[in-house]
């Protein structure tokens, strides 16, 4: 019976950061995955699925782009709290594109391949990205150039720049 309550909780908790979608005439999983940030596979996980077949009207979780924390992609390590290694200005750009994920950023000298939680300083909202280009480059304070989305998901879109913390989740 404990166990029982346990798995309730857990599957509850779970789905406290999802939210639904409902399928519609021309929706493939891969655009539904690519527009919340996610891969296909995190996407089938998330769903509990194998097949990668849609029916119209279907109801799918997707991540909650409302979230505080917003996870790129499930090839993002699960990391406790990591320490923060560099604070400074985000700014953002269009993004070079990936398969992997929206979820995107520059580094001047981070590794690509390297996910980074970007924290903004005054909200405390943040967000998992793909290191795979390189920038900003010009002024000393800016640290990270964030995707589009990346950008959106910390809610920095309006303003432009922010102050942010980078920490660093795994490198290649």
């Amino acid at each position: 019976m404990r166990l029982r309550g346990a798995l309730l909780a857990a599957l509850l908790l779970g789905s406290a950061h999802a939210a639904t979608y409902r399928v519609k005439t021309g929706d493939t999983l891969w655009g539904i995955a690519r527009s919340y940030g996610v891969s296909v596979s995190a996407l089938l996980q998330l769903n509990a699925r194998n097949s990668e077949s849609l029916r119209v009207g279907e109801v799918l979780r997707v991540p909650d782009r409302g979230g505080a924390t917003v996870r790129a992609a499930s090839l993002a390590p699960q990391a406790q709290a990591p320490a923060a290694f560099q604070q400074g200005q985000a700014v953002y750009y269009g993004g070079r594109f990936t398969p992997q994920t929206t979820m995107t950023a520059a580094h001047l000298n981070l590794p690509f391949g390297t996910w980074v939680r970007v924290t903004h300083a005054r909200t405390g909202r943040s967000v998992d990205v793909l290191i795979n280009d390189r920038g900003p480059f010009g002024v000393q304070s800016r640290i990270i150039d964030l995707s589009t989305d990346a950008a959106r998901a910390l809610g920095i879109l309006s303003e432009g720049i922010a102050p942010v913390s980078l920490s660093i989740l795994s490198q290649p």
